[in-house]
């Protein structure tokens, strides 16, 4: 039943459509696509992801809504007892409005999903209760026991707890870490005919390396390898599958949320790779259950029109504090300044006019130092919030090496290239950016002063 969910092309032969349903309502390949060619070794397609979001179908509400209507149902019916049937066989699917459990397939959560993979430049697209949720799905689907991946060491901190730990003792599934820009040695440590996945962020977390996406898939792919990158730091800036990759996972918590109040996940990637994680019989998706909510799927389908501007403020506003951040002597990192090592990279791969990621980083040496500074920033002058995660319209500040990438032993830290007093900041767009500049530099100033010795 799975092949016919995004099959196209495929012919309606029920007469069980709900009023208002089209011949291909549950069409998953989205119309950017359909204007996509792309191989493993052609150039990136120039199609804005905006315009393709805008290119994908609008799903209307029951009754003419302007909104599609929730379809929060965990089950449905059917009209023929021997329908069940052909459905549990395969015969029939959610291409011509079947539906069996909101396990399986949800029509809403479909919709994200189509939204998702027009975003993405994807064949399809389907959405998951988590980010975590999405990378443990695909890898499993993608690795059986015995099974090796090359990832690079620089990774979020529960991805690598993911492969370091969990994936070796729950599925004998093994990873070798690798400096992803070192070209050499993702080669060498490809097995061919073993190593079944290329895994790195587009742009790491929280190092801000940029992987060079088109050179990265070219070697995978020469020996037979899925390429598989996060792309959850760089929504709208960077689209890995226009640049090669296979799939493409996301953690929808972030930016394409933007409010700090959801956890969801995406993975985007071909029709047959999507269709065999919700495979009846062998799906890790469908087997595994991390189920997006209908109700949370409709939330997101409703904001992903505005990622594009949102992203645009977030990146325009990094890249002012990232070069002020600099002229006081910080040390900053953030591809946007052109003294990093991938600003060139990033800028031959990028969509144009979204700018370098809302994301930079200040290095202040010491967890201490860092602590401070961040103290100063939330208590003092109200900069940001001391928080994990990223893509909220305020300022979000954390210690890394202490926080989201804890997980990683020191060793780990060091080769991932995570200082111990690394401050990742998601730049945030609330208030006016001179204002926010203001309680900045105040933070830093009092910071300054509490470190000269008090007189006498």
């Amino acid at each position: 039943m799975a092949d016919a969910a995004f099959n196209s092309d495929a012919v309606n032969m029920s007469s069980k459509k709900r009023s208002g349903s089209s011949d291909d309502q549950w069409d998953q390949f989205s119309s950017a696509k359909k204007h996509q060619v792309m191989n493993k070794t052609s150039t990136p397609h120039a199609e804005d992801p905006a315009a393709a979001l805008a290119n994908a179908r609008h799903e209307f509400g029951e009754h003419g809504g302007v909104n599609m209507s929730i379809e929060a149902s965990a089950t449905f019916t059917v009209m023929e007892p021997e329908t069940m049937r052909r459905m549990f066989s395969g015969e029939l699917g959610p291409d011509r409005d079947f539906f069996i459990y909101s396990r399986h397939f949800n029509p809403t959560v479909l919709n994200l999903g189509r939204l998702m993979a027009a975003l993405e430049g994807t064949e399809a697209a389907y959405c998951t209760a988590s980010g975590m949720a999405a990378i443990s799905s695909v890898l499993l689907q993608l690795c059986s026991s015995g099974g090796h991946m090359v990832a690079s060491r620089t990774l979020y901190g529960g991805t690598h707890a993911l492969l370091t730990h969990f994936l070796p003792r729950a599925c004998n599934i093994t990873t070798t870490f690798v400096d992803i820009r070192d070209h050499e040695m993702v080669r060498r440590e490809i097995v061919g005919g073993r190593t079944k996945v290329l895994y790195f962020e587009s742009v790491s977390n929280p190092t801000l390396t940029v992987a060079n996406v088109p050179e990265l898939c070219r070697i995978a792919h020469e020996k037979g390898v899925t390429v598989v990158v996060d792309n959850t730091f760089s929504p709208m800036v960077l689209s890995p599958a226009r640049l090669g990759a296979d799939v493409v996972v996301h953690s929808i918590s972030k930016y394409i949320s933007g409010g700090a109040d959801i956890i969801a996940g995406a993975v985007c990637g071909p029709a047959s790779l999507v269709n065999s994680m919700m495979d009846l019989h062998q799906g890790s998706l469908m087997l595994l259950g991390p189920t997006m909510n209908p109700k949370v799927a409709f939330e997101l389908s409703e904001r992903l029109p505005h990622l594009g501007l949102r992203m645009k403020e977030h990146c325009r506003r990094a890249l002012v504090y990232a070069t002020r951040m600099k002229k006081l002597g910080l040390k900053v990192v953030y591809p946007g300044l052109e003294d990093h090592p991938d600003h060139a990279l990033l800028e031959s791969m990028a969509n144009k006019n979204y700018g370098y990621g809302g994301i930079l980083c200040v290095d202040m040496e010491t967890e201490e130092k860092a602590n401070r500074l961040m103290n100063h920033l939330q208590n003092s002058t109200q900069f940001g919030l001391m928080a994990v995660s990223l893509g909220y319209y305020e300022t979000l500040m954390s210690c890394s090496g202490s926080s989201t990438s804890s997980e990683m032993n020191a060793e780990e830290k060091e080769l991932a290239g995570i200082s111990p007093g690394l401050v990742r900041m998601s730049i945030g767009y609330n208030g006016s950016l001179e204002q926010k500049w203001s309680q900045f530099e105040k933070a830093l100033s009092r910071m300054q002063d509490s470190s000269l010795p008090k007189k006498i």
